[in-house]
């Protein structure tokens, strides 16, 4: 039988994983070699690439609403808050997040990028943004083919770097990584990251990013294989613990580090650690108009046993 194919980017959380001697159970992986996750992610949308993908969550809801053949086991290996990354040109007169009603926001990548989706989410369900008078202005395309855009995508500046339509005045703001430090490029929402923790002790809502999906014919002809991999990334995830007690804590990437302030986990595992997370960004999702419905928890995820 042929190793099953495992595409997972490099990590605090991963590394142990990837590392040779790893107790897989029953399972034969063989790891990829991963330089950036993203295409994986698309490679796996559009050609099943991979028996096992890291994808991002917002991707995977997407999938599913497409009939894709794979579902989610619940470990989430990146998240991170996002009232950082809402950026406006100071020249466009926005002041508010109100202001960005009637106006052109760029979204860095596809329109179903997660990071605009919880950046979008924050906008309407904290500051009361209209997300339907809001022209979005994507650079690229998506993962998933066929996704059928809102009305209020605009799609013709796919290929232009977010920082030439920011300083242009092409698109009045824009969401993700804009690329550009410049004196009229300020964020929105000032003090973000004590904004973000105030949002999280109200709502108790930390932003899942990427998670973990399997083939279907995987999982059919691999029973056990969820139970698997979750003890896998068990232990991953103790070892990583040890180590942000010692010297290697500067190495490990900045969001499991607020993750163990702010909720005493680095990477809570499972559905009920991270439901009210999850039915947000289901909520999110079919508010955006990227879903047709707003799927159940439940339905999204294979039982581990």
């Amino acid at each position: 039988m042929q190793p099953l194919t495992f595409a997972l980017g490099n990590y605090g959380l991963t590394k142990p994983i990837k590392r040779a001697g790893t107790d897989f159970g029953q399972l034969d992986l063989k790891f990829v070699e991963v330089d950036q996750i993203v295409p994986m992610m698309r490679r796996m949308c559009r050609g099943l690439e991979f028996d096992i993908c890291e994808m991002a969550f917002t991707t995977y809801v997407c999938a599913r609403a497409a009939g894709l053949p794979f579902t989610a086991i619940p470990l989430f290996v990146t998240r991170n808050f996002h009232h950082w990354a809402i950026f406006y040109n100071e020249k466009s007169g926005i002041r508010t997040p109100k202001d960005l009603e009637g106006r052109k926001v760029g979204v860095n990548r596809g329109y179903t990028v997660t990071t605009g989706l919880w950046a979008r989410g924050i906008l309407q369900s904290e500051y009361g943004v209209d997300l339907n008078k809001v022209t979005w202005v994507p650079t690229d395309d998506e993962h998933v083919l066929g996704f059928q855009y809102p009305p209020n995508v605009d799609n013709s500046c796919r290929g232009k770097p977010m920082k030439d339509l920011l300083l242009s005045g092409t698109v009045d703001a824009a969401l993700g990584e804009v690329g550009v430090e410049a004196p009229e490029i300020k964020p929105l929402i000032p003090d973000a990251r004590n904004a973000a923790f105030d949002y999280f002790r109200r709502t108790g809502v930390y932003p899942i990013n990427h998670g973990i999906v399997i083939k279907n014919s995987v999982l059919q002809a691999n029973p056990g294989i969820a139970g698997e991999l979750t003890r896998a990334f068990e232990t991953a995830k103790a070892e990583y613990l040890k180590n942000m007690q010692g010297n290697e804590i500067a190495s490990w990437d900045k969001a499991a580090t607020v993750n163990a302030a702010v909720v005493g986990d680095p990477f809570p595992f499972g559905i009920e650690k991270n439901r009210k997370a999850l039915e947000t960004i289901t909520q999110f999702a079919f508010d955006q108009h990227m879903v047709p419905r707003k799927y159940t928890v439940e339905e999204l995820f294979t039982p581990v046993n």
